[in-house]
């Protein structure tokens, strides 16, 4: 924690991507911390407003420096780089005195087996997989204040993560999940590719990646590590479709699962309401009225939670569960910012409670 009175210094390393646009939007405007250096290795020396066209006049200019450099005098330096560049600073960065919040995907598995399927190659540093806390505050928020290196979870992670943590803390993921989660362009990164070009995605509909996606281990590890805060074994899998939408933030999941026959609406309410408790950006809608949808949450750190209840199909209840957020925001740059809050002692909604755009 910083001394009273006193902002924490903070730095981004890799600030030219919409992960680093959004963190600097965020800690621009963040009442206790300043935001002191950005790095980048493109438009060295320009004006960060030069590059993102929506800051006013910040005073700091892209530095070209390397990422030990860039942590000497800051208290937090954000990693907000490509999956794999992250991973191979972690030696580089193992001494800094600086606390370390990498956004990318190279520290948040456990098993070095996975990280070479799902981002596949070998991961350069296995020996530093489970050294950085996952970065979820509604499971591990106790760990997150103490920790000195996070990873901060992926966007689908946490939007599918979020549906599902009551049931799982609960011992009620059993067999298969089916999840269909549809996201914005925002989440393939700042340059354009064939895939996400916006005359292509604007009118169209697709799957990607289907039961190959690289947050499916992470989530399951997630969803694994809150039945066992819970006392329960897991035997279940994910099975994984993303889709991509035409709009530009946002993600919608659905999730689809059976749980035991007596787990009616009010149950599942109740463990819902138990969970997420004092949560500070979890919106528990219900499974009776209003369901999760992007527009309510565009721009902001809100994440929406509801489902609904099915019928018993042999001796078994049909549920689905909707949770909507922005993958920039919560699912991105500003469950970052959330875990530096909770990091430095501030409150988790320091900076970040701002409501969402509308429409």
């Amino acid at each position: 924690m910083t001394d009273q009175g006193s902002k924490a210094k903070v730095a981004v390393i890799g600030g030219t991507g919409y992960g680093g646009a959004e963190l600097c939007r965020l800690l621009l405007a963040h009442p206790g911390v300043e935001l002191v250096r950005v790095t980048s290795i493109d438009h060295v020396d320009e004006p960060l407003e030069a590059v993102h066209l929506n800051l006013h006049r910040t005073g700091l200019t892209f530095e070209n420096i390397p990422p030990a450099k860039a942590a000497e005098g800051v208290d937090v330096i954000f990693l907000a780089l490509p999956h794999k560049v992250s991973a191979t600073l972690a030696v580089e960065l193992a001494d800094v005195e600086a606390r370390v919040i990498d956004l990318s995907g190279d520290f948040r598995l456990r098993d070095a087996q996975a990280y070479a399927r799902f981002y596949g190659q070998e991961h350069p540093h296995p020996e530093f997989l489970g050294r950085y806390v996952y970065g979820m505050p509604e499971l591990h928020r106790e760990a997150i204040a103490q920790a000195r290196r996070v990873a901060s979870p992926g966007c689908f992670a946490t939007t599918i993560a979020l549906g599902l943590l009551p049931l799982a803390h609960a011992g009620l993921l059993r067999g298969a999940i089916h999840t269909i989660a549809a996201t914005g362009s925002s989440g393939s990164g700042a340059y354009a590719k064939p895939g996400t070009h916006h005359p292509l995605r604007a009118g169209n509909l697709k799957i990607y990646k289907a039961l190959d996606h690289q947050h499916t281990p992470e989530i399951e590890q997630t969803l694994r590590d809150a039945a066992g805060q819970g006392g329960h074994q897991s035997d279940f899998s994910l099975l994984f479709v993303p889709m991509s939408a035409p709009l530009t933030r946002g993600i919608l999941a659905n999730s689809f699962v059976q749980v035991p026959a007596e787990i009616d609406g009010d149950r599942v309410a109740q463990l819902f309401g138990e969970f997420y408790e004092g949560a500070a950006f979890v919106r528990v809608l219900g499974g009776g009225g209003r369901q999760s949808e992007v527009v309510a949450i565009k721009g902001s750190m809100w994440a929406d939670v509801s489902w609904t209840v099915g019928e018993v199909v042999a001796g078994q209840r049909q549920l689905l569960l909707t949770s909507a957020l922005d993958n920039l925001v919560k699912g991105g740059a500003g469950q970052a910012v959330q875990s530096m809050n909770i990091m430095l002692g501030l409150p988790d909604r320091t900076g970040i409670d701002a409501p969402a755009l509308w429409p």
